[in-house]
C-alpha cells in the first residue's frame, strides 16, 4: 500500500547539502507531507513508494533547499537607488532619505522586497527594522519565512541626519529603553507565530548607537527568552570612530571584554574588522552575516569572511537593502562574495561555488538558529525548496561527466529570474515564476506611488 504525500518532485539535478559537501541526487526526487520533508532519494524509489496528491515534474530543473538571506532591510526598498556612489553613506545618503519615509511608504517596501527575494528563491527572510503595523502580518498572509529582527537603539529623534560626520553623537536613554520595550512585547507576539513560520531576534542596532548598558540589557533579555541577537558589528568606519572615541577600544575587543561573543550573537557585516578580529569572533562562536553587494557598494570593502571562516566560523549571506545594494537576490550575493574574494586573495580556489551555495542554504541556516529546520533536504525537515530552470541559455549545457557545471553555473550565470518554483512549509508560493500568494502588480503600483 503506497505512502500519502501531498507532493512529491521528480526526476530534479536534486542538490540536498546534506554531508559536507551539496549532496547530489541525479533523476532525484522529495516527497512532502503537510509542511515537511516526508523522503528525499531516487525519483523510481518514491515514486514506488509515494501515492501523491500532485506531482511536480522537475525534469530539466535543479531542485535545490530554499535560499536564505540573513539580512535584509525590506522598508528602505521604497528608496531603492538614491543612495549610491558616495562616502559616508549612512549619514549623508541615507539618512535625509529614511527622515522621509512614511508608514504607507514601509509597508510598500516590504511588500516589494519581500516578493523580489521570493521569486528569485529565498525563502527564509530575515528582516530588520522598526516595527510598523503590517510587518510580519504580511509575512503571515502571505506564507514566506521570516527571522524577524524588530530594531532598536538610543539615538534621538532624527537619527544622524543632523549630525557632522565625525560628531560624536549623544544618547536618549530613555528612548532607547521605549524602543527596546517595544522590540521585547514584539518578540513576544510573533516569535513562533504562523506555525512557527515567523519567528524573532533581538535587533539591537548596533554597539556604537546605545550605551553598554543597553546591549548588556538586550543579552540579557535574549538569553531569558531564548532569542539571538542580531547586531550591525564593526560596520563601517564611522562605527569605530565612535567606539574609540567614547572607550578607547574597538568595538570587537570591547565586545570581547563584556562577553557579548557567543552563539548568541549574529554578527552583521564586520566592514572595519580585522582579520585577527574576524577570527576572534569565530571562536567565540558568533555567526557572521556578510552582505558582499552592499558593503561593495557602500565602502568599496571586502569583509574578512576568509578569515572567519578559516577559524570555523559560521557565515551566511544577506542583500541588506535597496538603497545601498540595488537587490535583495542571493543569487547576486554569492556571485559577489566568490568573485570580491578571490580578487582580494588573488586566488581563484579560495571560495568555489559549492561552498557559496552551502553560504546560501545549510550553512546560512545554521548561522540565524535555524539549521534543524531549514536549509537542507532532508526527512523531518520543513519542505522549504525551489526548482531552477536549467534550459535557459544561461545555465545551458547541462554537463553531469566527467565535470558535472550545475553549481558552478548557478552561482556565477545564475540570476534568478531562472527560479520557476518556490515551495515554503509545503506551499507553493510561486509557480512558473508568478507569485501566487500576492498581486505583483498592485504590489509594484504601491511603491510607486509611495
Amino acid at each position: 500500500m503506497p505512502e500519502h504525500a501531498d507532493s512529491l518532485i521528480t526526476n530534479a539535478h536534486l542538490f540536498t547539502m546534506q554531508g559536507d559537501g551539496v549532496g547530489y541526487i541525479a533523476g532525484g526526487a522529495v516527497a512532502v507531507q503537510g509542511s515537511r520533508i516526508a523522503a528525499v532519494g531516487s525519483t523510481d524509489e518514491l515514486c514506488a513508494r509515494f501515492e501523491a496528491r500532485e506531482t511536480i515534474d522537475a525534469t530539466d530543473c535543479a531542485v535545490l533547499p530554499g535560499l536564505i538571506d540573513a539580512h535584509m532591510h525590506t522598508t528602505l526598498a521604497i528608496v531603492r537607488g538614491v543612495a549610491q556612489d558616495v562616502r559616508h553613506w549612512m549619514q549623508k545618503a541615507l539618512a535625509p532619505y529614511s527622515k522621509q519615509i512614511t508608514h504607507e511608504a514601509r509597508v510598500a517596501g516590504t511588500k516589494l522586497n519581500a516578493l523580489e527575494a521570493l521569486k528569485a528563491g529565498t525563502t527564509t527572510q530575515c528582516d530588520y527594522g522598526g516595527i510598523y503595523p503590517g510587518w510580519a502580518e504580511f509575512y503571515r498572509e502571505t506564507g514566506i519565512r521570516a527571522r524577524l529582527a524588530p530594531l532598536f537603539n538610543a539615538l534621538p529623534p532624527g537619527g544622524m541626519a543632523g549630525w557632522r560626520v565625525g560628531d560624536l553623537y549623544p544618547f536618549d536613554l530613555e528612548q532607547g529603553r521605549r524602543a527596546m520595550a517595544a522590540a521585547v512585547e514584539f518578540c513576544r507576539a510573533w516569535n513562533g507565530a504562523a506555525e512557527g513560520r515567523i519567528t524573532c531576534m533581538l535587533g539591537a542596532h548596533a554597539p556604537d548607537m546605545m550605551p553598554l548598558e543597553m546591549l548588556l540589557e538586550a543579552k540579557e533579555m535574549g538569553q531569558r527568552e531564548g532569542w539571538m541577537l542580531h547586531v550591525h558589528v564593526a560596520q563601517g568606519d564611522r562605527e569605530i570612530e565612535q567606539m574609540v572615541k567614547r572607550y578607547s577600544q574597538r568595538t570587537i575587543p570591547l565586545l570581547d571584554e563584556i562577553g557579548y561573543l557567543d552563539a548568541q550573537l549574529l554578527a552583521v557585516h564586520l566592514t572595519e574588522a580585522t582579520d585577527e578580529e574576524a577570527a576572534l569572533v569565530a571562536r567565540r562562536g558568533a555567526r557572521m552575516a556578510l552582505c558582499s553587494g552592499s558593503i561593495g557598494i557602500i565602502d568599496g570593502i571586502v569583509p574578512p569572511a576568509r578569515a572567519f571562516r578559516a577559524a570555523g566560523g559560521l557565515v551566511a549571506l544577506g542583500s541588506d537593502q535597496a538603497c545601498g545594494n540595488n537587490c535583495n537576490n542571493i543569487f547576486n550575493e554569492m556571485k559577489l562574495t566568490a568573485l570580491f574574494n578571490k580578487i582580494q586573495a588573488r586566488d581563484p580556489t579560495v571560495f568555489q561555488a559549492w561552498e557559496v551555495l552551502r553560504m546560501a542554504t545549510i550553512e546560512g541556516a545554521r548561522a540565524v538558529g535555524l539549521g534543524d529546520e531549514v536549509g537542507s533536504l532532508e526527512p523531518g525537515k520543513q519542505a522549504d525548496l525551489i526548482l531552477v530552470d536549467l534550459t535557459e541559455l544561461n545555465l545551458s549545457p547541462v554537463l553531469e561527466s566527467p565535470v558535472r557545471n550545475i553549481v558552478p553555473n548557478l552561482v556565477y550565470a545564475g540570476s534568478g529570474h531562472e527560479v520557476v518554483t518556490v515551495m515554503v512549509a509545503g506551499k507553493v508560493l510561486v509557480r512558473d515564476g508568478e507569485v501566487l500568494v500576492a498581486d505583483e502588480a498592485a504590489v509594484r503600483a504601491e511603491a510607486q506611488v509611495q
